[in-house]
């Protein structure tokens, strides 16, 4: 009999729907996806080489659990460089993704009945590992009038005697906006306020339009630093989503507490990998320029094909490499076999009838949206746009 822990959560909807396209896809059917976070751009050249000579030269054993000192070295330089941040070695930790950097630190912190306040929509992982260090994830509902970012008074109005932590992502899986200072600044005075963590998931900082500013809520000042576990990696910024390597930074005990739990766990991301992301960071930095450009272009193509379809809005994101339509209109809607009662339904219809794959709404706590990835190409969003487009016109009250 499994655990009344494994019980309690569910499998990833973004890796399930995947899971389904591909399967589809090996029976011969051309399904376009726009349902996994990943870049459609392989690693670049000299990361790759960085990897390829650590190999060669014998780099293959296991290395310092918490990652090698060159590596936490350069992840060091890298927040002082971009993010106003100054951290030891002993304040950082490097893990096999940033999602196990998330799951690292959600054991170090939440104890039984612990509450985490996590805005919604949320990246789906989010609650599950709430749920599974055995606490209690509380909700704030955002719409599209703020962007659908949480404020601090709407997060005040959350906090309790129990509140343990707030779990900030920006730019935002799945929605695409990020925090401003002004807001940043009114969470971090309700951190130091009531004591508690922040868990400031910035994996897509590197992922911003339009001149927008990626400002890290551990740099405003020392105060709220003290409370702030910095999450990052490596799989967006760089491509390398395969090569499974992330980092936390942030107060000493809390990373120690992460270190220990992972020498039971993983012991040390691998070797080789650790030295390809040394050279991710000190190496040239052209290829996130070319690869957001790229992105940009998407971004536009498809909100404005979004936006031309009847019945479905889609506001335009600021960052990451995602849109979030809202496809409310079409609830209650219905065609053959097909009855829309929500994102969930809406999903399927498109993959079976569009061969269309994309992640419902509900998935991430929003019902009523779907999201997108637009880290694919021109032809597939083109394509991907016209056949939603076509499928929704069949649906009817």
């Amino acid at each position: 009999m499994i655990s009344e822990r494994a019980g309690k959560i569910k499998p990833s909807a973004t890796l399930s729907i995947d899971s389904k396209a591909k399967e589809m896809k090996a029976m011969g059917v051309d399904v376009i996806s726009f349902a996994v976070g990943e870049p459609d751009f392989d690693t670049p050249d000299n990361v790759k080489a960085a990897a390829v000579k650590a190999l060669n030269d014998g780099f293959t054993k296991y290395t310092p659990v918490g990652g090698i000192p060159q590596l936490k070295d350069a992840i060091i330089e890298k927040l002082r460089r971009d993010n106003s941040l100054e951290y030891m070695r002993d304040e950082v930790v490097v893990s096999c993704g940033a999602k196990h950097s998330l799951y690292n630190v959600a054991q170090a912190l939440y104890s039984p009945q612990d509450e985490v306040i996590v805005p919604a929509p949320y990246w789906v992982s989010y609650p599950d590992q709430v749920l599974l260090n055995d606490g209690i994830p509380v909700f704030i509902e955002t719409g599209e009038d703020n962007k659908f970012l949480a404020t601090p008074e709407a997060i005040s109005e959350k906090i309790t005697s129990r509140t343990k932590a707030i779990i900030l992502n920006y730019p935002s899986n799945p929605t695409g906006f990020t925090y401003g200072r002004n807001n940043l600044e009114g969470i971090a005075e309700l951190a130091v306020k009531h004591n508690l963590y922040v868990i400031s998931d910035e994996i897509y900082e590197k992922l911003l339009y339009n001149g927008v500013k990626h400002v890290s809520i551990a740099s405003l000042d020392p105060e709220i630093k003290k409370r702030t576990v910095v999450i990052n990696g490596f799989s967006k910024a760089y491509a390398m989503t395969g090569w499974r390597l992330g980092y936390a930074a942030g107060p000493a005990d809390v990373m120690k507490a992460v270190e220990n739990i992972q020498s039971q766990s993983t012991s040390n991301p691998t070797s080789f990998a650790q030295k390809a992301a040394v050279e991710a960071l000190e190496g040239p930095q052209e290829f996130i320029g070319r690869m957001l450009a790229e992105f940009d272009k998407r971004r536009k193509f498809l909100v404005s094909g979004l936006n031309a379809i009847d019945g479905v809005s889609c506001i335009m994101p600021e960052g990451a490499f995602y849109a979030f339509p809202n496809v409310k209109k079409y609830v209650g809607t219905g065609t053959g076999k097909w009855r829309i009662q929500g994102s969930s339904d809406m999903a399927m219809y498109l993959l079976e009838e569009a061969h269309v794959a994309l992640v419902p709404g509900s998935a991430f706590g929003a019902e009523g949206y779907i999201r997108m990835s637009y880290a694919t190409s021109m032809e597939n969003l083109r394509e991907g746009t016209s056949r939603i487009k076509e499928a929704l016109s069949k649906l009817s009250r």
